[in-house]
C-alpha cells in the first residue's frame, strides 16, 4: 500500500468536526431556532417551536440535537426549560454564515422590509453591537486610536491605547475587569448586513452592556433590532466625535 493512499484513508477516516457542526445547523428549523437566539437572551422550547415553525415535539428533537453538539446550553428554572447559544464562539460562527448568505437569513416568506431595514441600522450580535451603528463605533475606536490591533494575533484581537483607557472610562466601563473575563478582549467580528466588522469580544459586549445601561439604546419588541434613542445620539456624538444619524440611516457609506 502506497504511503498517499495510506494517508488519503486516514484523512478520509476521520470526519471533520465542522462537518457535524454543519449539518446541525444546516437544518431549516433549526437554523430559526439558532437565529431567534442571536440576541443572547434565553426561550423556551414552546417560544422556539413557533420560532421554527415546527411542533413542540419536533421541536424538542431539534433542541436535544443542539444540546448535544453544544450549540446551545439549556437551564431549569420552575417547571420551565429556558434555551440559549452556547457561547459568543457560536453567535460568531452563525454571524459569519449570515454574512455568507447576505439577505437570505429567514425564508422570504417570513421576511419583513421593515425589520430587515432595522436589523441594518442597528441590532445586537449575541451580546455585542452589530449593523451601521455596531460598525460605525468599531470604526471610530479605530479612528481615534483607542483600539490597536495586538502584535502577536496579527489582527484578530486588539489591545486598548491609553486614548481607549480615557474614553471607555468616560463611558463607565472598567477595561481592566474586562480583560479579566475568561474570553476573548476585543476582537472583530465579521458583519453579515455590512460586509465588514464590527467589536465582539469582552469589550464588545461591555459597550452595548454599558449603552442599554445608559438608555442610549432600546431593544425593539422581541427582535435583534434595537433603536438608539435621543440621549444615545447625543452621548455617542459627544464620545465619538460624528453624528450617528446619518450611518443609521444610510445617508452616508462607508
Amino acid at each position: 500500500m502506497s504511503q498517499a493512499f495510506k494517508l488519503n484513508s486516514a484523512m478520509l477516516s476521520t470526519e471533520p468536526q465542522f462537518a457535524a457542526i454543519a449539518a446541525l445547523v444546516g437544518d431549516p428549523a433549526r437554523a430559526n431556532i439558532l437565529r431567534v437566539l442571536m440576541d443572547g437572551r434565553a426561550r423556551t422550547a414552546k417560544e422556539l417551536a413557533f420560532a421554527a415553525g415546527v411542533t413542540p415535539q419536533t421541536t424538542s428533537g431539534h433542541l436535544a440535537k443542539l444540546v448535544d453538539g453544544q450549540l446551545l446550553q439549556v437551564a431549569s428554572q420552575g417547571r420551565h426549560r429556558y434555551y440559549r447559544l452556547a457561547s459568543a464562539l457560536v453567535a460568531n460562527a452563525l454571524e459569519s454564515l449570515m454574512a455568507l448568505s447576505g439577505e437570505r437569513v429567514m425564508p422570504p416568506h417570513r421576511r419583513s422590509p421593515g425589520l430587515t431595514h432595522a436589523l441594518r441600522q442597528a441590532r445586537t450580535c449575541y451580546d455585542h453591537l452589530a449593523g451601521r451603528l455596531g460598525v460605525r463605533i468599531f470604526d471610530q475606536l479605530l479612528a481615534q486610536d483607542c483600539l490597536r490591533p495586538s502584535d502577536i494575533t496579527d489582527g484578530t484581537e486588539f489591545t486598548v491605547t491609553p486614548a481607549g483607557r480615557s474614553l471607555f472610562a468616560d463611558m463607565g466601563i472598567d477595561v481592566d475587569q474586562v480583560a479579566r473575563q475568561r474570553r476573548g478582549f476585543a476582537r472583530p467580528c465579521l458583519d453579515w448586513s455590512e460586509r465588514v466588522p464590527h467589536l465582539a469580544g469582552g469589550l464588545g459586549a461591555a459597550i452595548a452592556h454599558r449603552c442599554f445601561e445608559l438608555g442610549w439604546i432600546e431593544r425593539q419588541g422581541s427582535s435583534r433590532a434595537v433603536t438608539v434613542t435621543p440621549p444615545g445620539r447625543e452621548g455617542l456624538a459627544r464620545l465619538f466625535g460624528t453624528d450617528m444619524t446619518p450611518w443609521l440611516t444610510g445617508e452616508r457609506q462607508r
